[in-house]
């Protein structure tokens, strides 16, 4: 039962009576009165449970774009219901004017619209409908919570695409230019041409020499259908805070620009998320290449995980689905203590039959503190930072020597400073 602002127009009908009669008698008389009043308004209001409620399905958008829970509700009595309705949702959802005024006459059924605008990625799922249905004197209601589950996911807003259109603008000109078809490693036969002064002596024809009676080169274009294979870490060391997302978030941005280049350039793109266990896997085996939809929709539930890494576990799944050389992009911070103990162990085998990169996403607040001094406080977060990033540096440096290539950029950078690098080794013929 609840009550409404018309209840308070008893008080002063009280008050009237305890002027006119004033004694102890009136006084309980009002109270008792009004008690009366409202518990026959209340009984007399419509029970809620005799409404029907459906929700339609949300359709997902980008994080920051807004998006709409519809409520269809059906009144199955035979009188007029009037009353309130809130569609109550989980803070992170946004949502804005969730009460809505409820009128409906006996078989009819009405929509209420409540906007949802999310402030993070991934589900957000609604809490209850509550609703409230008026007595005939509209001072008491009857009310009541039910469940009625809705799901507005949010996607990977995915910054990083205003610079698609720069990098396929690189990724044609490396297509089509000549220069590109030289020997090299991972290329695919294109033709033969005359030997010319400053060509690899390795790449002579002799068969099409002995022929011809001059020294014949073959020529060599970059190989389509190579295989990326990007692994995200999800674990602890995802969760720290860079800006105002997760660094987890700041990974799938550099995650889907090199996977929405390579879509463009052809290659066979896998993606493995996971922590202690894999998360999520799109593409690879039977399934072929992950299309960039498939992929925003794997990465938006994922959430970072307060576990240790199982690299073993995490890599495997890149050699479960063939051992054909790949691309194998590790997307993890480069903390000492995880990369030391959990990865580098299990990097050797994989740099021996893959071409592999350490993509990390550094914090910009830590370079900040250092170049701060000015008093003791701050001298002390600059040692802390110096200390922090010499660690990083010490990290990457054991990586290099195993034969890994890495990177290491704020979260802005690293996208385009990872397909930077995939289209190098595309013009050098190594991928």
């Amino acid at each position: 039962m609840a009550f409404t602002h018309r209840a308070l127009w008893l008080v002063p009908l009280g008050i009237i009576a305890a002027v006119l009669w004033p004694s102890l008698a009136t006084v309980r008389l009002w109270a008792l009165a009004s008690i009366l009043v409202l518990l026959l308004d209340a009984l007399l209001a419509p029970r809620p449970r005799e409404l029907q409620i459906a929700r339609a399905p949300i359709p997902a958008r980008r994080l920051g774009e807004t998006m709409e829970s519809v409520l269809t509700i059906v009144n199955g009595r035979t009188r007029p219901v009037r009353g309130l309705v809130r569609d109550a949702w989980q803070p992170s959802a946004g949502a804005v004017a969730d009460r809505h005024p409820l009128a409906l006459r006996p078989g009819e059924r009405t929509r209420v619209t409540t906007t949802l605008t999310p402030t993070r990625r991934g589900d957000r799922r609604a809490d209850a409908v509550t609703i409230r249905l008026l007595g005939p004197l509209r001072m008491a209601a009857r009310q009541r919570s039910f469940v009625v589950p809705g799901v507005a996911r949010a996607l990977h807003p995915f910054a990083s695409r205003k610079h698609l259109p720069s990098k396929l603008a690189q990724l044609r000109e490396i297509d089509g230019r000549s220069a590109v078809r030289t020997r090299g490693q991972g290329t695919e036969f294109d033709s033969l041409r005359d030997y010319v002064e400053g060509d690899d002596v390795r790449s002579i024809d002799w068969r099409a020499t002995a022929r011809r009676q001059h020294l014949v080169v073959r020529t060599w274009q970059p190989e389509q259908h190579r295989r990326i294979v990007i692994v995200l870490d999800s674990s602890r060391t995802s969760a720290g805070r860079v800006g105002d997302a997760p660094r987890l978030d700041a990974g799938m941005d550099a995650a889907l620009l090199l996977a929405a280049l390579a879509e463009k350039a052809r290659d066979r793109v896998e993606v493995v998320v996971g922590d202690r266990q894999v998360r999520a896997r799109v593409g690879g085996g039977t399934r072929g290449t992950a299309s960039l939809r498939d992929i925003v929709t794997a990465f938006a539930p994922i959430e970072p995980r307060l576990v240790e890494a199982d690299w073993p576990t995490l890599l495997s799944a890149v050699s479960a689905r063939g051992n054909r050389r790949a691309l194998v992009v590790i997307v993890t911070p480069l903390e000492s203590a995880a990369i030391e103990f959990g990865l580098l162990p299990s990097l050797p085998g994989l740099i021996k039959r893959h071409e592999v990169v350490i993509a990390s996403v550094a914090d910009p607040t830590v370079s900040r503190l250092r170049e701060t001094r000015g008093d003791l406080t701050s001298t002390y977060a600059a040692a802390a930072a110096e200390r922090t990033l010499a660690l990083r540096e010490q990290t990457a440096d054991a990586l290099r020597r195993l034969g890994a290539y890495v990177l290491d950029a704020d979260a802005d950078a690293l996208p385009v400073a990872l397909v930077d690098y995939y289209l190098l080794l595309k013009a050098h013929g190594r991928l």
